[in-house]
């Protein structure tokens, strides 16, 4: 397979992935937020339950004070109890099932993010090992022509020690024959 084509898939998958990891971080920020907001609201519908709880209990107690007076009071206040009573339970029974349900998205999420960063390590982990297995390939290759470079100076260096021996054997015969000449016209060489 070509490398560069590898290469691209790899980055790709990866810029995908990473692309996908931040959505699912995202997400999993989010469901917490909203999970302490139905928490606080959960919260703050128990304190307001035990508030109007014991508002009633206030009331009931001057009502029995003032049972002869107050009947219709009383049975209209015991009937406002009864709905809130209703509404509030209905209430916390919703918000528990919202709880619930987010637990169980942010427990998926926190498994996905896991898959996610598995995922990624695994792809520079393969990265890594081609990353590795083409710097081999330099260093290989560096070596490789290192040693035809040393070659070739070397012939080279035996070619120059070959030409300068023929040279100076050149160069011998023709001041040899030079000298030969110059004394044949009667010359001394050496005083020229």
């Amino acid at each position: 397979p070509d490398p560069t084509v590898q290469r691209l898939g790899t980055s790709s998958r990866r810029d995908n992935i990473e692309d996908k990891y931040k959505r699912i971080v995202h997400e999993v920020e989010s469901l917490k937020d909203q999970l302490v907001l139905r928490r606080d609201v959960a919260r703050q519908a128990l304190l307001c339950r035990t508030e109007w709880k014991t508002k009633l209990e206030m009331v009931e107690h001057k009502l029995s004070e003032e049972r002869e007076d107050s009947k219709a009071i009383h049975s209209d206040i015991g009937r406002q109890y009864k709905t809130m009573r209703a509404e509030l339970g209905v209430r916390a029974h919703q918000l528990e099932i919202e709880v619930s349900y987010l637990q169980q998205q942010l427990r998926i999420c926190q498994q996905e993010l896991v898959r996610t960063r598995d995922e990624n390590m695994r792809i520079m982990d393969e990265k890594n090992a081609v990353i590795s297995e083409l710097q081999d390939k330099i260093n290989n290759m560096e070596t490789a022509y290192e040693n035809i470079l040393h070659d070739s100076l070397d012939r080279l260096l035996l070619k120059l020690d070959a030409a300068k021996m023929q040279w100076e054997k050149q160069a011998t015969i023709f001041h040899s024959q030079h000298k030969k000449q110059l004394l044949e016209f009667g010359l001394n060489p050496l005083e020229i």
